[in-house]
């Protein structure tokens, strides 16, 4: 019986793990989905994260510079997504593909730089912290209460994100945006500069992801070790219906399937191990084909906003 309670609470932590890097992208997917931008981006933004902190804490030693670097990196991808998509007014798709195709490109370049061609340069890492009291409690303790920093920021800025889109000025106008950027221009709201906060949130917010993967998952960098997490982050997004809470339950659901093709593989089941490494995609597909009920996206996502001294020719 302890054995077996052992075995799932040790399952339950590997879900919660597998799932943060995902919620991370997707909570920053959302910031950016709600403004009308689509950010097809996050796994460069996942990506670049993972690097720039990998990098900042292998010159430093030390891991907190690491997160900082991934968040100002991130930042700046976002950024750059923003000039594109807002100001430029590229199509948002092909901008978000371009980031991809440039971070996988870049980083790869870069570590092999950095690194001196060995990726499995081991990393100080972010250790776990104990809540006194709570931490002790059978199943929930360790995994709710023995968990890292930015596990911690993760449950934070769920609660924080749902509250700010659904209870204040500033959700209200980024959700308008979103909705009918016409609408909040006659009301007096700079679009651009609201898309171009939300753009750049995003940018920040995967990009922790990406220094988890890093500084708390492997503590290692590989070249292209998003693997796909930003596009199952996208799925999570439009699965959870674009509201923080769905979509973080959404990533709990790859997380867990996930690791239980994980868990499998080392029971040494009879069963070739490319369908099992393919099952979390799968089921992101599963998800969005089979999803309850109509999701149904912001109504200006995707599409630039053309003021009125501007127009689309």
């Amino acid at each position: 019986m302890n054995n077996n309670l052992n075995f799932f609470s040790d399952y339950l932590i590997a879900t919660l793990r597998l799932a943060v890097p995902l919620a991370f992208a997707a909570l920053g997917g959302l910031y950016s989905e709600r403004s009308g931008v689509l950010n097809i981006a996050l796994e460069g933004m996942l990506l670049t994260g993972a690097f720039t902190s990998a990098a900042a804490t292998f010159y430093t030693g030390n891991p907190w510079l690491g997160i900082l670097a991934s968040l100002i990196a991130g930042g700046l991808i976002g950024l750059l997504h923003a000039v594109l998509c807002v100001t430029l007014r590229v199509d948002q798709l092909v901008s978000g593909l371009a980031i991809n195709l440039v971070a996988a490109g870049l980083t790869s370049f870069l570590a092999r730089l950095v690194f001196s061609g060995s990726s499995t340069q081991q990393l100080p890492g972010i250790g776990a912290i104990m809540i006194p009291g709570l931490g002790n409690i059978p199943l929930i303790g360790p995994l709710l209460f023995q968990s890292d920093f930015l596990v911690y920021l993760l449950f934070i800025l769920v609660i924080l994100t749902t509250y700010l889109l659904f209870k204040t000025s500033f959700g209200l106008t980024l959700r308008a945006v979103g909705e009918s950027p016409k609408a909040a221009d006659t009301a007096g709201i700079s679009v651009a500069f609201v898309r171009y906060i939300a753009v750049v949130i995003s940018g920040c917010l995967a990009s922790l992801g990406g220094a988890y993967l890093t500084l708390v998952q492997v503590r290692f960098f590989a070249e292209g070790m998003s693997a796909g997490k930003g596009f199952i982050a996208i799925a999570a997004l439009i699965f959870g219906r674009w509201h923080p809470i769905g979509s973080t339950l959404a990533c709990l659901l790859f997380g867990a399937t996930e690791a239980l093709q994980l868990r499998i593989q080392a029971l040494g089941a009879n069963i070739p191990y490319q369908f099992l490494v393919m099952l979390p995609y799968a089921i992101a597909l599963l998800a969005l084909v089979g999803k309850l009920g109509k999701s149904t996206p912001p109504k200006a996502l995707g599409t630039p906003y053309f003021g009125e001294n501007h127009h689309s020719d």
